[in-house]
């Protein structure tokens, strides 16, 4: 699923922003790169309502922005990392510096349950997940992840 779902376009590694909602937007932007978001202010509109909903920020500097969204007709889904350390209301109280964006149709909850599910497996490892961090470029970065 992560092949099917990312390209080396839709990974980066540097990525700017010193907030949640700086880290959110800079994602939505990389998805709207695809031509696959047809109305990126509900695609934002319904983020920010998960978002407020429950935080998505998760453990050991993992966080996961997403959404089911009539902005999408099918998953789609970005990663990147940054140096900066972002308070992402995560579970465990600590910084993100690893980010996923999913945005997939309201009916459609395969593909996103698999694609998180792979993302997951591949990050629960300290070793992957420093990998990932120390990725020089966006080229690295999406070798590593789609290995």
């Amino acid at each position: 699923m992560l092949r099917e779902a990312l390209t080396q376009e839709l990974v980066a590694v540097g990525l700017p922003g010193r907030t949640k909602n700086d880290v959110i937007e800079t994602l939505l932007d990389l998805l709207c790169t695809t031509g696959k978001i047809k109305d990126r202010e509900r695609a934002l509109a319904d983020i920010l309502a998960n978002e407020a909903r429950m935080s998505t920020g998760l453990e050991q500097g993992i966080a996961i922005p997403h959404a089911k969204t009539g902005a999408v007709d099918e998953l789609v889904a970005c990663v990147a990392v940054t140096a900066n350390k972002i308070d992402f209301e995560s579970i465990d109280h600590k910084p993100a510096r690893i980010f996923i964006m999913t945005l997939s149709p309201p009916g459609d909850t395969g593909p996103h349950v698999q694609f998180l599910a792979e993302v997951s497996r591949l990050l629960k490892n300290k070793k992957a997940r420093q990998k990932v961090l120390e990725a020089r470029d966006a080229s690295e970065l999406y070798s590593l992840l789609t290995g």
